[in-house]
């Protein structure tokens, strides 16, 4: 592992809890750690999105930003830059990720369309079958196997795609939705072969291509360090190409872009772009803004150049890769390869005792915070939630726990010490029971549900 290509100026004192002050933490927050206090939380674990470190060069540029209305110079040089950076010539701001998917979904998805997805992730599918589609995963099957060295496991299946649209029609697909470094699956990164695939196919029968392109920088270098004759291409060479493929994109930009708020939709289409544009008007304030302050837009656009530096993308892969062969040296079982963003622990495999009814990666996550202080988060059957027409489980064959390490925040000595919590709790895994459910949000349960032990 290579030492980090910055330097650290400015600090944020932690303080770790003890045993005792971290179980009752636990309780009050129902053994759910998004329900966790953040100054209870010594190592943070539980999501990149918006915990990144920027740079001096960010904070710099917010605080030249003049707060100014309507098309402001921080809403002109952002919207050139993602012009210049992805590729796209309409581009509209929103507060974040999940309010690019709804705009999105609300204005290209008919009730009763479906929608192709590489797996699901937990706001997309949400806001597709809020606006009345019917979410398909056409991921490669290798995606749902943990154990599996594939290099690119976010891959679609084409054949899988091509069955649906023959089965239902290419008029009945609203778009196709392609993950970039597919989330729920591990962080796993998607081909440029198979990406170009699926443009043409989509091509052939005049179906949209849409990108979530939240972790898209995290991709190319995936592209270049494991895809044939990739390796002596630039980052941001890929990566245009890359984005070459899409009609359009949603991003989180609290990932890549090294924000802590924000995202934007970008098309190349003006009359979709219009139609976006007036339904983000009513619900995402202004077009110029987005919601946001204009030194979150200069923020976002300095952000959108650092995500692209190798150095940088290669420091932050190997931090998830470090901390994977800890864990995998002691024989815990994780997500094969590790992915981009965070290391995927395999709450089947680590808790095999437990049914997966009795919510094993939501307790894995919480003995993890009970030993070292670090909060993880769980992605199994909380986060897949129940099926709308039988309101029963969904039982996906993932049941994960999500280590993710945010962005030129945390040191090595850090993800060591995540590492020893883990194999304390590995150590003593036969004596963990389950946790049942006793409060149950109706959508996006993970956030909110609470659980206690079984007896």
């Amino acid at each position: 592992m290579q030492p980090e290509p910055y330097r650290i100026k400015a600090i944020e004192p932690l303080v770790l809890t003890t045993r005792a002050q971290r179980e009752a933490a636990l309780r009050e927050a129902g053994w759910n750690t998004f329900l966790l206090r953040s100054q209870d939380v010594y190592i943070d674990f539980l999501t990149d999105s918006g915990t990144s470190a920027m740079s001096s060069v960010q904070w710099a540029e917010m605080m030249r930003a003049a707060e100014t209305l309507s098309y402001s110079a921080a809403y002109h040089r952002f919207v050139e830059t993602i012009q210049e950076v992805y590729g796209f010539p309409y581009v509209l701001p929103t507060h974040q990720g999940r309010a690019a998917e709804h705009v999105l979904s609300q204005v290209l998805i008919r009730p009763g369309q479906y929608v192709a997805n590489n797996m699901y992730f937990t706001t997309t599918r949400e806001h597709q079958e809020r606006a009345g589609g019917i979410f398909v995963d056409v991921i490669i099957d290798e995606a749902h196997d943990p154990a599996a060295h594939h290099p690119f496991k976010g891959n679609m299946d084409p054949e899988k795609l091509r069955d649906l649209i023959r089965r239902v029609g290419p008029e009945q697909v609203a778009y196709v939705c392609l993950e970039l470094n597919v989330n729920m699956a591990g962080g796993q990164p998607v081909s440029l072969e198979n990406v170009r695939t699926v443009a043409q196919l989509c091509r052939e029968f005049g179906i949209p291509l849409i990108f979530d392109a939240t972790r898209a920088a995290e991709n190319a270098y995936f592209i270049k360090a494991r895809e044939p004759g990739m390796q002596d291409r630039a980052i941001p060479d890929i990566f245009r190409e890359l984005m070459s493929y899409a009609d359009g994109i949603t991003v989180s930009a609290k990932k890549d872009l090294l924000v802590n708020i924000g995202g934007f939709l970008a098309v190349r289409d003006a009359a979709l772009y219009r139609r976006m544009e007036q339904f983000a008007l009513r619900f995402e304030g202004h077009p110029a803004d987005g919601g946001l302050a204009r030194r979150d837009l200069v923020a976002m656009a300095q952000g959108a150049r650092e995500m692209l530096d190798v150095n940088y993308l290669r420091s932050r892969i190997e931090q998830v890769a470090y901390l994977a062969a800890a864990l995998r040296k002691a024989g815990v079982p994780i997500v094969e390869p590790p992915g981009g963003h965070a290391v995927f622990i395999d709450a089947r495999r680590f808790l095999p005792h437990l049914p997966q009814d009795q919510f094993p990666a939501q307790r894995l996550a919480g003995e993890i915070y009970l030993a070292a202080g670090v909060r993880a988060m769980e992605r199994g059957i909380v986060s897949a939630g129940r099926d709308p027409e039988t309101g029963q489980h969904k039982y996906p064959r993932l049941e994960l726990v999500r280590l993710t390490i945010p962005r030129r925040v945390y040191t090595q000595r850090h993800l060591d010490v995540a590492a020893e919590g883990i194999l304390d709790v590995f150590a003593r895994r036969e004596q963990i029971g389950g946790l049942r459910m006793v409060f149950e949000p109706p959508v996006l349960r993970f956030f909110t549900a609470r659980f206690e032990p079984m007896a």
